[in-house]
């Protein structure tokens, strides 16, 4: 278990923002994990969790307190069952198991950051949640001081969020597990229509897994999606805000500002989201309120490839990046009456 003093937490964010934390601990197993988060909260020390760092703004004072980098390995695959260990790479547990000829996440490919936050944050792309294939989290609880095992339904999981989310001091999560499908290399059905018509087939239908991943990996690379240290559109949190869910008033009144700034015949997008709500999509209200690829003149700027990418053009500070977001969300806000509400987890700082 390393430790170090005044740690520099930028380089272990996709975003390479953020000051130093005051003590930086990196675990390998979890056994050093549940040890460093018992001493931290023995002595009442703020803790922050890191895994890929995919998801993560820290302010550019740093933490004051213990940054816990979790760098366990583990990957168990017996038949269609996988666990994971928190600190195993995604997009290379999800390689694995399409070269076992598996199906159930090989949509996700491409996601940066480690194992251990996909259920934090419900991950999902491309017409794949984990929620939909995960059984099981190990997780440590902090208020009860033991390890505990969460069943899928115990993990309240909807659309980017989930239990954790819900509570983010109480659970430190260890080890990840799924039910995949064996479909004789096939992936599952297809439910992303833009998957669909890239690979010339109709929504519903199985391709080749490994043709679906690559077929992802392509798409999510276009729009900067994965990471490039020479690109700096992917020094970024992916998507930075999520797609707004509406109630049917609330959407009913997007549509008459909608149409009010666009003209009549404007179609927003809309999806169904369950028990009277719709979904829309946060980079449609990005772009139709002036806020277009690559927008932005100082060092943070939106992506020149995908408006819902927020990214560091190399110089910029972690206020830089939060003065483009409020921008961007009080724009969409006048323009249309919706609140963007950003995914990353910020620390030290707020919009």
């Amino acid at each position: 278990m390393q430790e170090l003093h005044d740690a520099p937490l930028a380089p272990l964010t996709t975003f390479r923002l953020g000051g130093p934390a005051a003590r930086l601990v990196t675990a390998t197993t979890d056994d050093e994990v549940i040890e460093t988060v018992r001493a931290a909260d023995d002595a009442g020390t703020p803790l922050l969790i890191i895994g890929g760092g995919s998801n993560l703004v820290i302010g550019d004072k740093g933490f004051d307190g213990t940054a816990l980098r979790i760098a366990t390995s583990g990957f168990t695959l017996d038949g269609t069952a996988l666990e994971l260990a928190a600190g195993e790479n995604w997009s290379d547990a999800v390689a694995r198991t399409v070269e076992a000829g598996l199906a159930g996440i090989e949509c996700l490919a491409g996601i940066p950051g480690s194992a251990g936050a996909t259920p934090i944050q419900n991950v999902g792309a491309y017409g794949q949640e984990v929620s939909t294939t995960l059984t099981e989290v190990v997780a440590y609880d902090r208020r009860a001081g033991e390890t505990v095992t969460l069943s899928n339904g115990e993990c309240g999981f909807s659309y980017r969020h989930s239990r954790f989310k819900e509570h983010p001091d109480r659970f430190v999560v260890l080890r990840v597990r799924f039910a995949l499908e064996d479909a004789g290399g096939l992936s599952a059905p297809l439910k992303y229509p833009e998957t669909a018509r890239a690979l010339g087939v109709e929504a519903g239908d199985r391709v080749p897994a490994a043709v679906a991943r690559k077929t992802v990996l392509a798409l999510r690379a276009g729009k900067g999606m994965v990471l490039d240290a020479e690109d700096h559109d992917t020094w970024s949190a992916g998507s930075f805000f999520t797609n707004p869910i509406l109630t049917e008033a609330e959407h009913a009144a997007f549509l008459v500002r909608a149409q009010d700034r666009l003209g009549p015949d404007v179609a927003p997008p809309v999806f169904p989201a369950g028990d009277g709500l719709v979904k829309t999509s946060a980079a449609w209200l990005i772009d139709r309120a002036g806020f277009t690829k690559g927008y932005g003149s100082g060092p943070a700027r939106i992506s020149t490839k995908h408006t819902l990418a927020l990214t560091n053009r190399g110089a910029a500070t972690t206020e830089d990046l939060l003065a483009l977001a409020r921008e961007v969300r009080d724009g969409v806000q006048a323009a249309f009456g919706v609140t963007l509400v950003n995914e990353p987890v910020t620390v030290g700082v707020s919009l």
